[in-house]
């Protein structure tokens, strides 16, 4: 389509693509349909410069997004069609909200003519934009094609500014073929709120005070191992960390804990500092705040001091990024006098007998044992909303940050597969090991047909008890036995993965588990390990995640 005014103008969606491009874009997931075949096409006259991974489905084309993005820590891309499409991939959009990670989402709506009007167009919605604006940080439509440049530098920079979450663009159907005359819009400076000196002084007096402080972290902290592990190091603090803080501080380190270890120490607390972290243990997981305890919040969002602060619990406040804030109360610490003496034999001795007392959760340990034993440390492990997944929390070791991928608070059911996925198509050369139960599994099974056909070889570990198991033992012990609805019947995972063209190997051991997954990463393929397993018959990874009592 042509516009008067631009004949030989790119269109809509050359805009678009160019703005991803000038992003550093290298990677699109997606689902091409009627109202953004523009789009689609303009992407392949770009040729090689962006790769383009086709899903099976729209929730797994933004889950991918969400891999790429935990994976990488840069903005996940995918594109979805108005409407179904966009209400599809909702729940990974929900996802990224939650677990604060940059994504955006690229679709369509009805013609500019019918905007509104409810007359029952393709796809359309009541309000798509105010359903967008609902689940993620800032959405627009961008009705003319001079109005895209901006509104793509907007949405890269909303993504990533303060705390990043995702964002979406919508181009009517009408405006993506249409050309006209657009300025440029550069990429837009992402930058830091400045640290306040005033309030890194009260802080670090406050630490100074402090006999036994904790520092819990976040995925918000991810890019400041480096600093955290200072600041621990200095005042010997344990680094409690839950979901994307893993591999902050890595768990060799003898500073680096896990949510069960660290609840050995909270009764102990005096002091603790949330950095890019929600603080769910102290506000939701631990019970019985320690008497007189004081909780400092470094984080980039004002808005997550806000939540926290009580009159009951007061909050000291550093709105920063986490590395500067990090950085600079060490300085101010180092100025104050030396490190605190060393607590490493303390803090060992902690941590080996809350890793002998995990292993009652039972087979789940195990498995995980035998996964951690073949991947190597730089390598790729999705959890998954099943057993093993919830013992991963606690009891899989991280080295590195962004090798555990989570989908956080939400809890999305299903988002693994695709997430695996995602992080495949952003690091090729590296190992991604994906752990799912059987009911999460099949939420995105269609999804080794993706893998497939674009060579990503990520290995799926399915723990197959013929349930949604969690539930299950939910319903048994609050319902006298009774269940409902969680009752599975399952294909073949193994030979249902060798008809989609992957690799398909069964478990039924942790041992037959560890030399399976050696076989399959050496396969260099896509993979399924089907494990079948029993429903219960161990401890709960529940009293670690949540105990009622410091004797649970």
């Amino acid at each position: 389509m042509d516009d008067e005014s631009g004949a030989s103008a790119p269109t809509a969606a050359d805009y678009l693509v160019d703005g991803l491009r000038a992003h550093g874009v290298d990677t699109v997931f997606g689902i091409p349909g009627v109202q953004t075949y523009e789009l689609f096409d303009s992407l392949a006259r770009a040729g090689d410069a962006i790769r383009v991974v086709g899903a099976r489905h729209e929730q797994a084309a933004g889950y991918m997004a969400f891999g790429y993005a935990q994976a990488t820590g840069r903005t996940g891309v995918f594109t979805v069609v108005p409407g179904p499409g966009v209400l599809n991939a909702g729940a990974a959009l929900l996802t990224a909200y939650g677990a604060s990670t940059p994504v955006v989402c690229l679709t369509s709506e009805v013609p500019r003519a019918f905007l509104g009007r409810g007359l029952g167009h393709l796809h359309e919605m009541p309000d798509q934009l105010a359903t967008l604006n609902t689940i993620t940080k800032w959405s627009t439509l961008a009705s003319h094609p001079s109005e895209v440049p901006e509104a793509l530098a907007t949405a890269f920079h909303q993504a990533r500014s303060g705390r990043p979450r995702p964002v979406s663009v919508a181009v009517p159907w009408d405006v993506l073929g249409l050309r006209a005359p657009a300025a440029p819009v550069a990429p837009l400076p992402v930058t830091s709120p400045l640290v306040d000196p005033t309030a890194i002084a009260e802080v670090a007096a406050l630490l100074s005070a402090a006999t036994n402080p904790m520092i819990m972290v976040g995925g918000g902290a991810r890019h400041a191992g480096a600093e955290v592990t200072a600041l621990a190091e200095h005042l010997q603090a344990p680094v409690v960390s839950l979901r994307s803080g893993r591999g902050i501080v890595s768990d060799e380190h003898p500073l680096g804990f896990t949510c069960a270890a660290g609840f050995e120490r909270w009764a102990d607390t005096d002091l603790v500092i949330g950095i890019g972290s929600r603080m769910e243990l102290s506000w939701f997981r631990w019970p019985d705040r320690p008497a007189g305890l004081r909780t400092v919040l470094i984080d980039t969002d004002p808005r997550q001091i806000a939540r926290l602060q009580t009159d009951s619990a007061p909050v000291t406040a550093l709105v920063a990024d986490a590395a500067e804030a990090s950085a600079a109360l060490t300085e101010a610490l180092r100025a104050d006098g030396p490190p605190r003496p060393d607590r490493t034999e303390e803090f060992t001795a902690v941590k080996a007998r809350m890793a002998a007392q995990i292993r009652d959760v039972g087979p789940e340990l195990e498995f995980l044992d035998a996964i951690r034993a073949v991947l190597p440390a730089d390598g790729l492990f999705v959890e998954e909303v099943c057993q093993a997944g919830f013992a991963s929390e606690f009891g899989y070791p991280v080295y590195t940050p962004r090798t555990y991928l989570t989908c956080g608070h939400q809890g999305t059911l299903g988002f693994g597969y695709p997430t695996a996925l995602g992080a495949q198509a952003a690091y090729p050369d590296r190992p991604v090991v994906s752990i799912a139960g059987d009911g999460g599994f099949m939420f995105a099974i269609q999804e080794i047909a993706t893998a497939v056909q674009y060579g990503l070889n990520v290995v799926a570990v399915v723990f197959d008890n013929g349930s949604y198991g969690n539930v299950q033992l939910d319903q048994q012990r609050l319902f006298n036995g009774r269940t409902l609805g969680t009752t599975l019947v399952n294909p073949d995972f193994a030979r249902l993965a060798e008809d989609f063209g992957a690799v398909g190997l069964t478990a039924h051991t942790p041992g037959e588990l560890g030399r399976a997954l050696d076989k399959a990463l050496a396969a260099h393929r896509p993979a399924v390990i089907h494990v079948p397993t029993k429903l219960g018959g161990s401890a709960s990874p529940w009293k670690y995640l949540m105990p009622a009592s410091r004797a649970a």
